[in-house]
């Protein structure tokens, strides 16, 4: 087989930075090997940088952002435990899905797709849940909603945010929103591949955990003695972890820093404002509320009478570029063009708009 190299414009994975990408490369060490425990410990220092956190039991779970979402419920809903959740899009609907099979007690709080959640609504949805639940930045949709206005209004519910596509491209101070537990993924605005789960959680969440929870893959309290917690102590053995994984996420970690982290945020509203401007020269309709747009992930409507599924072959076939179809009932009506992690930058715009363009022109009309 060939190799070959995509422009990944879609909604994730988008491409690595390099420097993720070249640690790969570097030769493997066992998963208690000294010199790899210091780099796991690098990896979650990075990580409560780009939370916003101080969370001590901050890290990487050995797993891609879905069992992240899984480790927060299940560590933390008891069987009848009230959980209200905001859904403004696909994600919002899994976590009703992922808190129902944990025996919660789910209160739905539905918005329009492309609208962002009203934090007063899902706030008032019940008078004593023991979790409120949002995604700050909805994957399927393009929209930010303000978790900060949330954490003033969570009382004594804990948090939990979904920041799969938010992490390392947007404002998130998880401490200073309120924000108990959190959960995102490397291969988004991290600019690591898939495979990990960034995760945090407060110690007043930890407190309130589930002792003995139905995942033995995800318990926090046995993952804490392998890493956070046990900085400074002896490791208490839990997995085999994957250090070539966790080697590039510390080293997409350090070149995020390195740049400055509002530097990157900066980066990532340049790029999607450039592409937002561009899509719309072209007469190209938006389709996230405007005001809630997310410039790491854009959502536009797909002209009447112009075959979705072939323009984005087009693009796959001439520019090896690739964007993501809608989801749902927009599946065939919406594009998401993602400009994440290295993505996010004046050629990857350049480049997306000229090639939509040509695909515009010359894939042949829906029949």
């Amino acid at each position: 087989m060939p190799l070959i190299r995509r422009h990944l414009f879609g909604p994730g994975p988008s491409n690595p930075y390099p420097e993720a990408t070249a640690a790969l490369g570097h030769p493997l060490l066992g998963h208690l090997d000294p010199a790899f425990l210091e780099t796991m410990d690098s990896a979650c220092d990075g990580l409560r940088a780009v939370w916003g956190t101080d969370n001590r039991r901050t890290l990487p779970l050995s797993a891609t952002g879905s069992a992240g979402m899984e480790a927060a419920f299940v560590n933390t809903v008891e069987e009848g435990d009230v959980v209200v959740v905001a859904v403004n899009g696909l994600f919002g609907e899994r976590m009703c899905d992922v808190a129902a099979r944990c025996g919660a007690e789910v209160v739905r709080v539905d918005f329009p797709y492309g609208e962002p959640v009203d934090s007063q609504r899902v706030a008032e949805a019940h008078p004593s849940p023991k979790i409120i639940a949002a995604v700050h930045a909805e994957t399927s949709t393009g929209v930010r909603s303000d978790i900060a206005a949330l954490g003033e209004l969570k009382g004594d519910a804990l948090l939990l945010v979904d920041a799969v596509t938010s992490i390392g491209g947007i404002e998130l101070r998880a401490d200073d929103w309120g924000v108990d537990l959190g959960y995102a993924g490397t291969q988004k605005c991290l600019g690591v591949a898939p495979g990990l789960a960034p995760f945090t959680i407060s110690d007043a969440a930890f407190e309130r955990r589930v002792q003995h929870p139905r995942s033995w893959y995800l318990d926090l309290g046995m993952l804490g003695g392998y890493v956070g917690e046990a900085q400074g102590r002896a490791r208490t053995y839990h997995h085999t972890a994957p250090t070539a994984m966790i080697a590039s996420l510390d080293a997409a970690l350090r070149r995020i820093a390195e740049e400055g982290l509002e530097h990157v945020w900066a980066r990532h509203q340049a790029a999607g404002d450039a592409l937002q401007a561009g899509l719309q020269d072209m007469g190209l309709e938006l389709f996230a509320a405007e005001g809630h747009r997310l410039p790491e992930l854009t959502t536009v409507k797909v002209p009447e009478g112009v075959d979705s599924a072939r323009v984005r072959a087009y693009l796959l076939e001439h520019f090896s570029v690739e964007i993501g179809a809608g989801v749902k009932e927009y599946a065939d009506t919406v594009w998401r063009i993602g400009l994440m992690g290295p993505n996010a930058d004046a050629g990857s715009v350049a480049l997306v708009l000229g090639a939509l363009q040509e695909a515009l022109r010359k894939v042949p009309a829906r029949v």
